[in-house]
Formats: C-alpha cells, structure tokens, sequence
C-alpha cells in the first residue's frame, strides 16, 4: 500500500514515518489504548509513580485519603531536645559497667568537643520491667512501667554531631534549612479531621525553643498554610485575639462583611488559588478565637488528672509546665489535630536547660528526668484509658545519642550519631519488643543499623503514606522526607 504523503514528509521523525502507513498506525493505536487502560488500573489501585495530593485552595486543610488503609490516623511526637543519653534510659550495656573508668582501645582520641576520656557505666541502676524484662534506668522508672507497650529501636544513626543540623536531620530529612517538617509533611497529604484548630501543632518547652527553633515544624518550599502553629498553655497563639477595643459583635460584624467582599472577589476571579487560600487562613484564624482559648483552658480538668501528669506540682515549676503541655497536647489529638510535636528541652545551655549533658551529666540529668518521666508516663496512661492509642502514634526521639566514655577532665559524654534509641506506642506498633543493637559499649549501631530516614518512612507507613510517593516538585527535583532513602521497619510493626 502506498503511505500517506505530507508536505512536512521529511521532517518527520522514524516513529513518525511508521504513523504514515495504515498497518503501522492501527498496529500503535491497540498498543496506546492498552496503556491507557494500563494507566487507569494503576491508578484505581494507587500504584503509580510519585505525586502529591490534590488541594483545594479554599479548604487546603481538608481531610484527604492516605495511600492505603491506615493503622494511625494522628501523630504525637515528644522530642527530647539536647540529645538523651541512650546509656542513661533504654540501651542496657552490662560490658560498660565492666570496664569502667577504662580507656577505650581502638576509640576516637577526640571528639566533638575535645580530648575523650576514659570509659564510664551508666549514671543510673538498671532493672527490668514489664513480663518482656526490658532493662531501663532509674531515672525514668514512670515511663519504664510502661515498657510492655513500647517498641524501641536501638540502632538509629545520625548524619550530624552538631544540634542544629541534627534537629534539622530528625524534624525534616535534611541537615540543611529550608526543608519542610515531617508535620508538614503529614498535613499536606492528608490535611486534618478539624476545621477549628490547626491541622499541625508545635508545642515548645517551659524553657524555651530547641536550638533549630522555627525548622522543626516549619513547611520549607511547601506551601505556607501547613506549616506548624507554635503554642503552648503559658504562651498562647499570638495576635488571635481581636484589638482590646473593638467588642465581639462590632468585631463579628466586620469579619461578616469582609467574607461578603472576598466572596463576590472569588466570583469574579474563580481561579484565584492565591485570594482562596489566603481568605482559608483567616477564615481558620477567626474559628481558632474561639476553640483555641478553649482547648488551652485546663480548667476543666478533673483533679487526679493533674494529679497523674504532676501538672499540679507547687514545687517544680518546669515540670508541671511540661505537664500542662502534655495534657493540651492529648487534648489536641483528642480534638482531630493530625500532628503534634511537643518539645522537652530547650536552646543549648551547657545542659542546664536541655539534655546536652557533657560536663555535669549525673548532676543535670536528675534536674532533667524528673521533668520529662512522670508527664510523658501519664500521657500513655492517659491515652491508653481514653481509647486515644487505638488511632494515635506516639514517638519519643532525640537528635542523637552520647558517647560510652566521658570527656576528657568532665563528668559528661560527648555527642554521639552512630547509635541512639528512639522508642513509638500506639497504633500499629508492636509492645515489648526491641530493634537493633549498638556494640556492647554502646559507641555503634552494629545490627538492623537504621537511619532517621527509616524512622520517618515509618510513620508515614503506619500513617497509610508511601515515602516514595509523597512527593513535592522544587527547583526542578520531586522532594520528599526521606531524601533518596528509606525503608519501612517492617519489624516494627504489630
């Protein structure tokens, strides 16, 4: 047969010319509509390649559909600023209290802050809890009753030795700034089941900030609106409340009046993404001066909930912030907040305001555990009680570990990224188990060694998020938390 002729014959491509003979072109018509029936079957079944979701400008804080089915649908992560001594809670070495105040053949002659010293046992007394026998530390013997719940990984590693980037490696997959939280993250995929409060909420410690501040639940190149709202029960939401002189119905009146005026805007301008997202936010804002003062008044709260969280101690003030802090963080899972991040610890101060414990370890660590144990014990007992860990995951993490030896002439260990424990509860996770090993020192992850990276493409797991799928396109490069990396810890899964 003869082909078809075009007046562009000779620009064609060799897939062009086939296209010009009749056989050739029918023969790669059956062949395109079987990949667009592939195509559909792929995506009926959410296999396709990576993509973010689709948002509404006008309701970008919508509840929207994981991956898969998932085991959890809110996250509660306690983030222990200053790195916590791994030696000093969970990861039991028997060999190190052996060989203490030896020196350490073959170790780092320096490290992070100076000449190292010799090797020294754990601060605390080690005993077993729980019908699993977790060996765990005195110094947190509230949350240790618990051990029959919690899974821990013992064999986390770290890209950085310095807090800053170490914070930023945790919160956000990169050591660098600029790179959104994993709150973020979780909110701009699946939005939030509240409409009334912040789908994403960052709650500092009584003392302060971490060291990386604002990065831990900022949104880096994602859009604005699923950044992280910082509050807590001594420092509310700034500029929510309307102008001192201006009453609630002079105030109602106006806010009714300027949605008239953005609502005739968005007629006129249907496609205004920009208008639509901006008018969501203070539209929320708006919603939020009434739910917020109520969700952060604990008033309401019955006495021996106090009691149990210690938010009712008259003689260590910290603590009982932090308390508070961790009931109006249950309060706000409680009320649909998708992702919770709760702070203990705050800048770097030599150890005095968060757990960076290189000179005076034993000594700052009881200051430091008292705060933490008792409200984040309470905070699993109370969950638990109220059916909350059914549909919750919780995580207590920390930037890094310390090192088995302290630092030459001090009575502190130095930071250490090459092994530190993490431990979750809650939905989907297994109880009473253990993952990975450091050496018998304690210096090393040695078995099932894992990275941040695995930690958070977990919670995106249990979350019913795929790492690899969850993506957001940025100077050319589809971003996601993990980076190139990753891998669920499928062990860690009930």
């Amino acid at each position: 047969m003869t082909p078809l002729r075009s007046t562009q014959h000779d620009a064609l491509s060799l897939g062009g010319h086939h296209l010009l003979g009749r056989r050739d072109f029918l023969g790669r018509t059956a062949t395109g509509l079987s990949a667009i029936a592939l195509a559909s079957l792929l995506s009926d079944e959410r296999l396709l390649a990576a993509g973010g979701p689709v948002i509404d400008p006008a309701h970008p804080h919508a509840p929207r559909p994981p991956h898969f089915t998932p085991r959890a649908k809110n996250v509660l992560v306690v983030f222990c600023a200053g790195a916590c001594s791994q030696l000093e809670t969970w990861d039991y070495k028997p060999e190190l209290i052996r060989r203490d105040d030896q020196p350490l053949e073959g170790g780092p002659a320096v490290t992070f802050q100076g000449p190292a010293g010799n090797l020294a046992r754990p601060q605390y007394q080690f005993r077993p809890y729980g019908e699993c026998g977790k060996m765990c530390s005195d110094m947190v013997p509230h949350i240790s009753r618990h051990v029959d719940d919690l899974v821990f990984v013992h064999s986390l590693t770290s890209k950085s030795n310095t807090h800053g980037p170490a914070e930023n490696f945790l919160s956000t997959g990169f050591v660098l700034d600029g790179f959104p939280s994993i709150g973020a993250w979780v909110t701009y995929a699946l939005g939030s089941e509240t409409q009334d409060l912040p789908a994403f909420v960052a709650i500092p410690d009584p003392r302060g900030v971490p060291q990386a501040s604002v990065n831990n639940w900022g949104p880096g190149f994602l859009p604005a609106v699923f950044q992280g709202t910082p509050m807590s029960t001594s420092q509310p939401i700034k500029n929510l409340a309307p102008p001192s002189n201006v009453d609630a119905a002079t105030d109602t009146a106006a806010r009714d009046l300027l949605r008239q005026f953005n609502d005739e805007h968005l007629r006129r301008h249907p496609g205004d993404g920009n208008l639509a997202a901006r008018i969501a936010s203070y539209e929320l804002a708006a919603r939020m001066q009434l739910s917020v003062p109520k969700i952060s008044d604990l008033s309401s709260e019955p006495a021996h909930v106090l009691n149990l969280y210690g938010a009712d101690d008259t003689e260590n003030e910290i603590k009982a912030g932090f308390a508070r802090n961790c009931i109006l963080a249950r309060r706000l899972i409680e009320n649909g907040v998708r992702f919770v991040q709760l702070f203990n610890g705050a800048y770097a101060s030599a150890g005095k305001l968060n757990w960076d414990g290189h000179q005076k370890l034993r000594e700052q660590y009881d200051v430091h555990g008292p705060i933490m144990d008792q409200p984040v014990a309470a905070l699993i007992t109370d969950m638990k009680q109220r059916g909350l860990l059914e549909e919750t995951l919780l995580v207590w993490c920390t930037e890094f570990g310390r090192m088995p030896m302290f630092q030459k002439g001090a009575q502190g260990r130095d930071h250490n990224p090459q092994g530190f424990t993490a431990w979750l509860t809650g939905a989907g996770v297994k109880g009473g188990a253990s993952y990975g090993e450091t050496d018998e020192l304690g210096f090393k992850a040695v078995q099932d060694v894992s990275s941040v990276h695995d930690l958070n493409a977990t919670i995106l797991h249990l979350l019913g998020l795929d790492h690899q799928r969850l993506t957001f396109r940025h100077n050319g490069i589809d971003r996601r938390l993990t980076d190139v990396h990753g891998h669920v810890l499928q062990a860690l899964l009930a």
